[in-house]
């Protein structure tokens, strides 16, 4: 192995270590770096085998974070999984971080946290602006249709 090689695994580690990665963007980081074909292979199945690597702890991590930090739904977070090139097995991993009570209570608090910040009068145009936020933030019409139904009967 070239001082050369053993100098981009060090930077590729480093890189992986920082935060979580997918094979993408390390790709992409190695192509910056003017590391390609077989030899950035060879980084990358270095990378997997040395745990630095993992896209399904990646894809776990993702949506956990975004959903309790940011409070985004499945929707946002499946499109933003898949941006990155993780899908199937991963993907499907991801999704199951996310409790369906706490992400139906997410959207209840989320929704209530809205309703106070609008000023409008008119009770359709406020559930109107309510579906469309809740939409934006990722989340299924059904379940907010099904929570806002909820709020009227309550």
């Amino acid at each position: 192995m070239t001082d050369q090689t053993k100098d981009v695994l060090r930077r590729a580690a480093s890189f992986c270590a920082y935060q979580e990665r997918t094979q993408r963007e390390v790709r992409e980081r190695l192509r910056e770096w003017e590391v390609e074909g077989d030899e950035a292979e060879e980084i990358i199945a270095w990378l997997i085998e040395q745990n630095y690597l993992n896209e399904e702890r990646f894809a776990k991590t993702f949506a956990g974070s975004k959903f309790r930090v940011k409070h985004w739904g499945k929707h946002k977070i499946k499109q933003h999984l898949k941006q990155r090139g993780i899908t199937g097995y991963n993907l499907d991993q991801a999704m199951k971080e996310i409790e369906s009570d706490d992400y139906r209570q997410t959207l209840i608090e989320l929704l209530d946290k809205k309703k106070r910040s609008l000023r409008d009068e008119n009770p359709l145009v406020v559930k109107q602006k309510l579906v469309r936020y809740a939409i934006s933030k990722g989340y299924e019409s059904d379940l907010i249709w099904s929570v806002l139904g909820e709020e009227e009967r309550n």
